[in-house]
């Protein structure tokens, strides 16, 4: 049988369609009294589907190589699903294995979460404590080679691929980065990426941090532990806590209802919408808020995206908590892993998703109540003996309401251990986004306080 002809009845047998019927259509025959209204049978683009053998047929002959039909057919599946959107792809059956390992937590790699503008690479957000964030790669940085090799004209699956490896084995990466004039070449060596989802520790007494990296199929279980092992530290509940999602790419939707969850009594997280009843869902909060009405400060930037501005954006409408640091990357879309009967999937985009007071952060971002530049905090070498107090003033007047003091000795401190000043100043130095939060976080608490005792 002619090749073009023999995929073109390929392409025409498709379940529940007739290719009789569809190449010309039959004369409608009388339905009978009691017959039921049937569903429309969908029309077949002939047309369009001609040209697709007709290029099939002339790749398969001409091209410089030759090229298997199941070659031919694969990168057609992938042109079919990559022209949607950024991220609607074609997983072969690797790529569906280590989409896998990824939601899991654990795989060969370098740390990495990245996305397709413009023909190249995107680093959306380094991975806590992985090779990429420890060599310093940012959010916004736009990766250009891969070893020797140019990312123009790569697929984000091969990129991705050629990424991934077994830990110890090194590989270059040169990148561009916004203000720095010449690109920066790296080489970091691979590294068996367990990412741990949730991380905290307390600031000070009373006031918790709480890091996720990335949202996995474990991610809201993992929050409650780390919250009960914080109280537990704290020896009591928190007085307030810092929920940190910076570059925090996203991740499975139901941790990031879980997150939500777990700060909220009640009212909507999340809704989506699509063509299809299972796109259109609706998630709300139930009982109880894990923090008790603490204050809860929301740590974004650029480089949160997806699940992260699921639950901003939740807590945001909800007036549950302060969204503080850079408008989000603007990703509101849901996508959906389909598997293939060949072990491969389609991971498309089906739905939208919407903020509970009906939000769409599509390309827009979470834009955060109190924004936070980038900025890196130096040590002043200032003599602190220039600055003079009113009681180092001679002849200055006493307070009449302090008590005598017939011994010289000074005040006793107060029994509260407040946080040391070099460790203020360490962390201002090594986070001061976290720095400038937790000074925030300790005004609402204070504020929370007066208005609890007031009459």
């Amino acid at each position: 049988m002619n090749p073009r002809y023999a995929f073109a009845l390929a392409l025409l047998m498709i379940p529940g369609i007739d290719l009789a019927s569809a190449a010309e259509p039959a004369p409608a025959a009388p339905a009978p009294v009691s017959a039921q209204a049937q569903p429309q049978t969908p029309s077949i683009p002939l047309d369009e589907l001609r040209l697709l053998v007709e290029i099939f047929h002339k790749l398969k002959s001409d091209y410089v190589e030759e090229l298997s039909d199941k070659q031919l057919l694969e990168s057609a599946i992938k042109g079919l699903v990559s022209g949607l959107d950024p991220h609607s792809t074609y997983l072969d059956e690797t790529a569906y294995e280590e989409l896998q390992e990824g939601t899991t937590g654990e795989f060969g790699g370098l740390g990495l979460e990245v996305g397709a503008e413009g023909g190249f690479l995107k680093v959306i957000s380094p991975i806590d404590d992985t090779p990429a964030s420890r060599a310093g790669i940012q959010a916004g940085d736009t990766i250009i080679r891969l070893d020797k090799t140019p990312t123009k004209g790569l697929s984000l699956d091969e990129a991705i691929k050629r990424m991934r490896g077994k830990p110890g084995e090194a590989i270059g990466i040169t990148l561009l980065r916004e203000g720095v004039e010449k690109p920066i070449e790296l080489t970091l060596v691979r590294d068996l990426i367990k990412v741990r989802s949730v991380r905290g520790r307390l600031l000070e007494a009373g006031y918790g941090y709480l890091r996720i990296a990335t949202f996995q199929s474990r991610t809201g279980e993992d929050l409650v532990k780390q919250l009960d092992q914080l109280k537990t530290e704290n020896k009591g509940k928190l007085k307030g806590a810092i929920l940190d999602l910076r570059n925090n790419p996203g991740g499975v939707l139901g941790a990031a209802v879980a997150v939500s969850d777990a700060f909220l009594d009640a009212g909507r997280i999340v809704y989506t919408e699509g063509r299809t009843a299972d796109a259109k869902l609706s998630f709300d909060a139930k009982a109880p808020d894990l923090l008790e009405g603490a204050p809860l400060i929301v740590l974004v930037n650029e480089g949160s995206a997806s699940a992260s501005e699921i639950v901003a954006g939740a807590l945001q409408d909800q007036h549950r908590a302060l969204i503080m640091g850079r408008r989000t990357f603007g990703k509101g879309s849901v996508q959906t892993i389909m598997p293939m009967s060949n072990k491969a999937a389609i991971k498309i985009t089906t739905a939208r998703y919407f903020t509970p007071s009906g939000r769409s952060i599509q390309a827009e971002g979470i834009v955060p109540d109190v924004e936070i530049d980038k900025l890196k905090v130096t040590e002043m070498s200032a003599d602190e003996g220039l600055f003079v107090k009113e009681a180092e003033l001679s002849r200055h007047l006493s307070n009449p309401n302090a008590a005598p003091d017939k011994t010289g000795a000074k005040p006793a401190a107060s029994t509260d251990k407040p946080t040391s000043r070099d460790e203020k100043a360490a962390l201002a130095k090594a986070d001061y986004e976290v720095f400038e939060a937790l000074n925030l976080l300790k005004g609402m608490a204070l504020m929370q306080r007066r208005q609890t005792v007031a009459p």
